[in-house]
């Protein structure tokens, strides 16, 4: 079994590494993913599928650093710093997503990302 920091962990790195199949295995059936917070619920594998493509996908590179976590039970709070590169633009930013793990230890139950853009920059 894996604890919630350990599959927010896993999620990132398969992101960095590009991994489709790998991350959206990460997720239970009827996992939700919000990001942003407040831009939708992507709720069940197929809505999250479409997430990944239409979003993920269409980032040239991805690199992060976990500047903290707080884990609570089955879910954990990750403060990261993101370092990406899209449409040739790179984008700076700071962000927390919290992860809840599945009760099997196995899948993630949710992802949900605060971020504004406010420190952006080209």
């Amino acid at each position: 079994m894996a604890t919630a920091k350990e599959l927010a962990e896993t999620s990132l790195r398969l992101t960095k590494e590009r991994d489709r199949e790998g991350w959206l295995a990460l997720f239970a059936p009827d996992a939700v993913v919000e990001d942003p917070v407040g831009g939708g619920r992507r709720e069940g594998l197929e809505a999250i599928t479409a997430f990944y493509d239409s979003t993920i996908s269409t980032v040239e590179s991805f690199d992060y650093e976990i500047e903290r976590a707080y884990e609570c039970g089955s879910e954990v709070a990750v403060v990261i710093r993101f370092a990406i590169v899209a449409a040739g633009f790179t984008l700076d930013m700071d962000v927390v997503n919290i992860y809840a793990a599945a009760p099997d230890g196995e899948h993630l139950l949710s992802l949900r990302s605060w971020w504004d853009g406010s420190r952006q920059g080209a």
